[in-house]
């Protein structure tokens, strides 16, 4: 490689192409351009004694210095000119290219791909065998195999970074127990991502000790570029901060958090900033308390990876705390009063909104605006609009607190979890003989399990329920002679919770003790954030035994899709402190209208640089830009030149001159030239008409499967190869023998060859005209189906319209389109040639729609229905390449859900092509004779 500055040239011998310039100016310079020819009429000289301008002698200067730059160009880009070359690793025989792509590599992603291509490349003009490995954890052991430079570039433009930290550990035992380089004396080269990892002394030595004489290589970020990390956010009080994580040793750095909600949209962003060689720095928002809980993702602006982002549920939204008390002294003592003692206890965790003490409609005040929880204290009964209005709060998802007192042991109404005795219970006091009661410890499965009992905390006075068979499942806490302390039962979405004392220290010390606040805090703790309020809430406490589902997972660069087909459910008993790997990526776990988020960052994350590097033979930065290669530029450039070459040779001959005998003559050399074209347009349009009349006849002598055009290359890419793996399975598994799929343009091809449409949706499709709608009622009234695939099953997370149903909308929207629904249990499409109950593609989980059976269409065209509505990506389950092999993976039910998608499409076809025979009860007898058989 001949490199001069920036621009290089990988096969420099070619330059010596250059040397022959001088005698191609030679050879111009003694060939005069060819002579004009001039019709020899006597008069014509006349003509020509008038001309100023003769003939050159010569090739003009300014075109022989075209044609010279034409020849130099083609020199240039035979010898394959680079600019910005990466870096040459200079050695011979086997290259081990060894990767970071944890989430600490995402941010820098780019600059390690175009590492990792320029080491391939230079690699790939020695023929040296390339392996390239990372050292994030998979599911299974790594291939260790040396492949082909162009294998190998094609395997490292697959890899990306994965939401965990990298195991160096374990890849390095990987590689010293394979015997590919059991050898030893490998060219070693490793992209590191710049930071320690706890092993990073080690990994360096033992990389040193597999490449050998080969000699290791380190490749890293700039001290500028190492990744940041941002922790879970605090929640105290009205503050709600995140802390940002650099690397030790750091310049000055600032920076911005951003807040967004569920849909990607931002409600709002704070500032961050290092000095020199800290490590953390804070981002504190001040936000409504509507908008905070509408918080759904925090991440670092700018950087993308899983570690700078944060997803929050349930446990940082801020409760809003609605309290009402039915006392009437409380403005005479009100350091006495329940209120006071409940705003000390919840206002470290919550948003308070109190109650204008003398104010009838205080309860439906409260309720007017967005509320987590209501606390009633001593309010017995409630009037009959404030206990509808209570009521239907609860249904809807509300957590009501309710404290005893003087009131409520007389009577209370029905807004209790269990029946309670009148009168109350009194304990110790003069005329009694029994003793005041201490709390008993709290059992498991207990919202308040772990919490430390104070041995001073007694009740010397409670309200008693009344024994039910259900009154052991519905205590919380209970005193030693096991009477309850603290009830709760469920009421339709929400939850009523009673505490047996009051809320303040008239019958017991508890709201004296610091138990008193934690008791407070958990049972806040356990309803819905104001922004989620009226969705379904968690039914209760989790129990430790719950298996959580993975329902969204982040992948390197911290966006969030579905989980993959490895993601296993997490217990909730220890799932903060789950270890983050290929089983348990970061995500969102547990039931899809609730879930929990288990974040990468923890708070004892630190970011150590990677300095002390033993065995290393060189070490570099990453280029500042990615190899370009000139050679394609370069002959494009040259071909212009060639076409300006011919323009500028036809001028030469006179072809252009302007005066006006030349225009005539002009006119009689160019007019056969239209006329000839003329003639030609008729036959263009008979080739228009033959390719017509070619797919007509293409579609009409054979049965073929057909998927609509979307003008995107890879989707119909993927229609193509799902219809021909269904066209195989079709021709192995039935009598039915399709040709090869064929594409069709909805506007200009015709529909009716076809029984069957597949129709995959993307956002790039435009609107149809009103002929291509036309065309399309007309297909489906003549009985045809079509499956409309939104492929976006993966991306349906929590009721959200996805982009392909958006797309759907848009392009039937003006269809008259029968009523659909979903695929009933005795469909004939459930049992056309498979017994079927679900319709997995390339994801599971999505609803199959057909049309309604009470509609007019379903009793026409043989009961077949003429629309089908799925959104599972069923092509890339089908498509298979050359070899049969799958080209895309299914997820999350691998290759028996593949079989499940390949019966689904073998039961669509059967179906579209026989119709409702399998439903006719004159089939029955026979069918059961054979299955007698």
């Amino acid at each position: 490689m001949l490199q001069l500055g920036p621009l290089a040239f990988a096969a420099p011998w070619m330059l010596l192409g250059l040397a022959a310039l001088p005698a191609i100016w030679w050879l111009l310079r003694i060939s005069p351009p060819l002579p004009k020819r001039i019709r020899f009429p006597a008069i014509r000289l006349l003509a020509g004694l008038a001309r100023e301008e003769e003939t050159p002698a010569h090739t003009p200067l300014w075109l022989l210095i075209l044609r010279l730059t034409i020849a130099a160009l083609i020199v240039l880009a035979l010898a394959e000119p680079l600019w910005n070359p990466a870096p040459r690793i200079a050695g011979s025989g086997p290259l081990l290219i060894v990767v970071d792509n944890g989430w600490t590599a995402a941010a820098r992603w780019g600059d390690r791909r175009a590492a990792m291509d320029g080491l391939i490349a230079d690699a790939g003009r020695g023929d040296r065998p390339v392996l390239v490995v990372g050292t994030a954890p998979a599911p299974g052991a790594p291939e260790l195999n040396f492949e082909a430079a162009d294998d190998a570039a094609a395997r490292a433009r697959a890899m990306q970074p994965q939401p965990i930290a990298p195991d160096r550990v374990a890849l390095a035992a990987h590689l010293e127990n394979a015997a590919t380089l059991s050898s030893g004396n490998i060219q070693t080269v490793w992209i590191a991502d710049g930071i320690e990892h706890g092993a990073g002394a080690a990994f360096s030595r033992r990389l040193a000790a597999i490449a050998g004489d080969g000699g290791l290589t380190l490749i890293e970020p700039a001290s500028d570029a190492r990744p940041l990390a941002l922790l879970p956010p605090k929640s105290e009080g009205d503050a709600f901060a995140a802390t940002v994580i650099g690397a030790e040793g750091g310049a000055a750095a600032t920076g911005s958090v951003r807040a967004l909600n569920e849909d990607g949209g931002t409600l709002g962003e704070a500032a961050w900033s290092f000095a020199a060689g800290e490590t953390q720095a804070v981002a504190t928002f001040d936000l409504p308390l509507e908008l905070r809980n509408r918080i759904a993702r925090l991440e670092i602006s700018g950087e993308a990876s899983a570690g700078a982002v944060v997803l929050t549920d349930e446990r940082w939204r801020r409760r809003s705390v609605g309290i009402v008390s039915g006392a009437s002294l409380e403005e005479a003592q009100p350091l006495l009063s329940d209120i006071y003692y409940l705003r000390r206890a919840i206002a470290p965790f919550a948003e308070l909104r109190d109650a204008n003490t003398g104010d009838e409609n205080r309860i439906a005040a409260l309720l007017e605006a967005p509320l987590s929880v209501l606390v009633l204290a001593d309010l017995g009964t409630l009037s009959g609009t404030d206990h509808e209005r209570v009521r239907q709060w609860v249904e809807a998802g509300g957590l009501l607190i309710r404290f005893a007192g003087p009131r409520m042991a007389e009577q209370s109404d029905d807004l209790v979890p269990v029946p309670l005795r009148s009168g109350g219970r009194a304990l110790g006091g003069a005329l009694s003989w029994s003793e005041p009661q201490r709390l008993a410890p709290f059992e498991a499965g207990s919202p308040f399990d772990g919490l430390d009992l104070p041995a001073d905390v007694t009740v010397s006075r409670q309200v008693l329920a009344e024994p039910t068979p259900d009154l052991a499942s519905r205590t919380w806490a209970r005193l030693q002679d096991g009477t309850p302390l603290v009830t709760a039962a469920r009421r339709g979405n929400g939850t009523i919770v009673l505490f047996h004392v009051t809320a303040n220290s008239d019958w017991s010390n508890l709201a004296l003790s610091g138990l008193f606040v934690e008791m407070l805090r958990r049972t806040v703790a356990l309803s819905q954030g104001v922004a989620a309020n009226g969705d379904e809430g968690p039914a209760g406490p989790r129990r430790d035994s719950e298996m959580l589902s993975p329902v969204a997972t982040l992948d390197g660069f911290g966006r969030l899709g579905a989980p993959p087909a490895t993601a296993t459910a997490i217990p909730a008993a220890g799932f903060d402190e789950t270890v983050r790997g290929p089983r348990h990526p970061p995500g969102l776990y547990g039931s899809a209208n609730a879930p929990r988020a288990l974040n990468l960052a923890t708070p004892g994350l630190t970011l150590t640089p990677l300095t002390d590097t033993p065995g290393i033979a060189g070490r570099r930065g990453f280029a500042g830009s990615a190899e370009i290669r000139l050679a394609a530029l370069a002959f494009v450039l040259a071909l212009v030149l060639v076409v300006l070459d011919t323009v500028a040779a036809l001028w030469m001959t006179g072809l252009f001159e302007a005066e006006k005998i030349r225009r005539r003559r002009f006119a009689a050399r160019t007019l056969p030239v239209l006329a000839a074209l003329a003639l030609l347009l008729p036959a263009a349009g008979a080739d228009a008409q033959n390719a017509i009349d070619e797919f007509a006849l293409a579609a009409s002598l054979d049965t073929r499967l057909a998927y609509v055009i979307t003008g995107d290359r890879e989707t119909d890419e993927v229609s193509a190869a799902g219809l021909s793996g269904l066209s195989r399975v079709l021709r192995a598994r039935t009598a039915f023998e399709p040709a090869d799929p064929m594409g069709v343009d909805i506007l200009r091809d015709e529909l009716a060859f076809f029984p069957i449409l597949y129709w995959p949706m993307t956002a790039g499709q435009e609107s149809l005209p009103p002929e291509a709608l036309a065309k399309i009622d007309a297909y489906m009234k003549n009985g045809g189906t079509i499956l409309f695939d939104t492929r976006d099953q993966d991306r349906a997370i929590g009721g959200m319209v996805t982009p392909g149903t958006m797309t759907l909308r848009r392009l039937l929207g003006q269809l008259d389109l029968p009523a659909i629904e979903p695929v009933p249990e005795d469909h004939v499409l459930t049992k056309s040639f498979y017994l079927m109950h679900s319709f997995p593609g390339r994801w599971d989980g999505g609803q199959v729609w057909v049309e309604a059976a009470g509609s007019d269409a379903a009793s026409a065209n043989d009961g077949v229905s003429t629309i089908v509505v799925g959104s599972n990506d069923y092509a890339a389950a089908w498509a298979r390449n050359e070899a049969g092999r799958p080209i895309y993976p299914v997820s999350p039910g691998g290759e028996r859900q593949r079989e499940m998608a390949e019966r689904f499409g073998v039961n669509l076809v059967m179906y579209a092509l026989t119709g409702n025979y399998k439903s006719d009860q004159v089939h029955v007898p026979a069918l059961l004779e054979r299955l007698g058989q």
